[in-house]
């Protein structure tokens, strides 16, 4: 077991499912936990959970809903203003959404939260990260990238959505973005992977009502393979000394994938533009 004692670690969406067993491994090897979610009730739970598994440590508790650009940017002034270090940003946190809905900025969610959030938030941190070197950035991705196709024409799918494209759309971007990050950041003592979990039994769904979803979240967790299984490979890449240097990596199943996508270096560019734009931040 990989110790982490005293390193100050971030994960997102650390309520339920993978970013839960992400929080509980890191806090069970001594971290200075901080979990994100979005409703105080399940991080007071959380929170209460680990606390009884480690003696009585407590892990902090940053609210925000990663929908909203202004939310974002509170989250990360209120951990920034704190004064504590970051050595480790696990970016997990994401949903499904079975029909095609706007955030208040109007952007499509899926989009806004599963990938403009990790942009956001990650760029908005990265001086907190870049003082506290060596550090670690770990985007939550997914295999599903490889179905995906970024038209700048229709990045918000207002032709032809379906929750599969918007989902494997978003993780794409979210691979194209750990490569780019890892290569702008080279030689700055902040590494950035990304990690695909596999299938996952979680509730990553339970934001879409009506039958449906009431019909799949059992076979999910019935079918797919627990949480704490599904984590192996993100608290790998938070914690193994052995990987301090490694990044722009892509990481499945305890391995690394050799040239993940084909990187375009001119879509990687408008990628981060367009990214800038819409989330008001940049380098």
């Amino acid at each position: 077991m990989s110790d982490v004692r005293g390193r100050v670690c971030l994960v997102t969406g650390a309520t339920d499912g993978h970013g839960r067993a992400v929080a509980r491994a890191l806090a069970r090897r001594g971290a200075e936990l901080v979990i994100h979610g979005r409703s105080e009730e399940k991080c007071r739970r959380v929170q209460r959970e680990i606390a009884a598994e480690n003696g009585g440590k407590s892990p902090e508790i940053l609210l925000c809903d990663f929908a909203s650009r202004e939310a974002i940017d509170r989250a990360a002034s209120q951990f920034a203003s704190a004064g504590r270090p970051l050595h480790v940003l696990v970016n997990n946190a994401g949903l499904v959404s079975l029909a095609r809905q706007l955030n208040a900025e109007g952007i499509e969610l899926t989009f806004a939260v599963d990938y403009l959030a990790v942009f956001q938030l990650t760029l908005r941190l990265l001086p907190r990260l870049l003082e506290s070197a060596p550090a670690r950035i770990i985007n939550v991705s997914s295999d599903t990238y490889r179905i995906a196709k970024l038209d700048f024409d229709d990045l918000q799918l207002e032709r032809g959505y379906s929750f599969m494209r918007a989902y494997a759309r978003s993780k794409l971007a979210t691979t194209y973005f750990t490569l780019e990050l890892a290569r702008r950041l080279e030689g700055r003592g902040v590494t950035v992977n990304a990690v695909d979990p596999g299938p996952v039994a979680s509730n990553i769904g339970a934001n879409n009502p009506g039958l449906a979803y009431r019909l799949v979240s059992p076979l999910i967790r019935h079918l797919f393979p627990s949480p704490g299984r599904a984590a192996r490979t993100a608290v790998m890449l938070a914690t193994d000394p052995k990987l301090e240097r490694e990044t722009g990596g892509y990481y499945r199943s305890g391995r690394k994938r050799e040239n993940p996508l084909a990187f375009d270096p001119e879509l990687s560019e408008r990628l981060w533009r367009a990214s800038a734009e819409l989330t008001r931040v940049d380098l």
